[in-house]
């Protein structure tokens, strides 16, 4: 396993053969609030990791034992003026959009709070594991503004809009079992082993076609809100590129030969 810091308070570790990067979220004396400055680490940190080609699938985690991202620091926000909450914008903004673009595969491992630009981390994700302790939601009309890193747009794609209404009018936290039953959280396991799960389920991920899964990953994000043929021609376009692929033409030769694919990547 390497390690690589971008700023001081993000961290990118490289798994199997760097084929899983996981990201980690490391500020634990401000159980992860999101700063100016871990904004912009975030942001560098998922342009390095678009553009790795090694890199197939990205998990998200935590470094603190009772939150995964209690969402934007509003202590230092508290000492801004307008002027410097407008210059802040495009730097915060830069992180959610950053998880969000990557184009691999991306798992949130969620554990304790995941609160406000917390939780959009994760939304921002394909898939969120959450284990027993966790805690989720989306408070910021109760401060004043509004859930300003893509939740108003990722809740409603997850669980509807009349239901991510209700989330967001009422600002209210939910507890890991519910989050589940409203589809807020994908998986949910024992108590502290929500990374090891993701890691586990990126594992196995990163054993598919890495032609593969990008293809797949932007058939599935392009075609959100398209009616279904326009979809399906997303989708025509996305097979286009995998089906003159070496990641195709590998993957039916060693399904022939039964054996485990060496893909190309290519």
């Amino acid at each position: 396993m390497s390690e690589e810091r971008f700023g001081e308070f993000v961290l990118v570790r490289r798994h199997d053969q760097g084929h899983v990067a996981e990201l980690v979220l490391d500020r634990p004396k401000a159980m992860n609030a999101v700063s100016t400055e871990m904004a912009r680490s975030i942001a560098g940190a998922c342009a390095a990791l678009g553009e790795d080609r090694d890199v197939r699938v990205v998990v998200l985690t935590s470094t603190h034992e009772r939150a995964f991202c209690v969402g934007a620091d509003l202590k230092e926000r508290n000492s801004f003026s307008d002027a410097d909450l407008l210059r802040q914008r495009p730097v915060t903004r830069g992180a959610y959009t950053g998880v969000l673009e990557l184009p691999v595969p991306t798992v949130a491992a969620v554990h304790g709070f995941a609160l406000g630009g917390g939780f959009e981390l994760a939304l921002a994700c394909d898939v969120i594991v959450a284990d027993r302790t966790a805690v989720v939601g989306l408070p910021e009309v109760s401060v004043g503004v509004i859930p300003g890193g893509g939740g108003t747009q990722l809740l409603p794609r997850r669980v509807g809009a009349a239901r991510a209404a209700e989330l967001i009018f009422s600002a209210r936290r939910v507890e890991a079992a519910e989050a589940r039953e409203l589809g807020l959280v994908d998986q949910l396991v024992e108590e502290g082993r929500d990374g090891e799960e993701a890691l586990a389920l990126a594992g196995r991920i990163a054993g598919n076609s890495p032609v593969g899964l990008r293809a797949a990953k932007r058939a599935l994000r392009l075609g959100q809100g398209l009616d279904l043929r326009a979809g399906l021609e997303v989708e025509d376009a996305a097979w286009r590129t995998t089906a003159f692929s070496g990641d195709r033409a590998e993957g039916v030769a060693a399904f022939n030969e039964r054996r485990k694919p060496q893909w190309p990547g290519e």
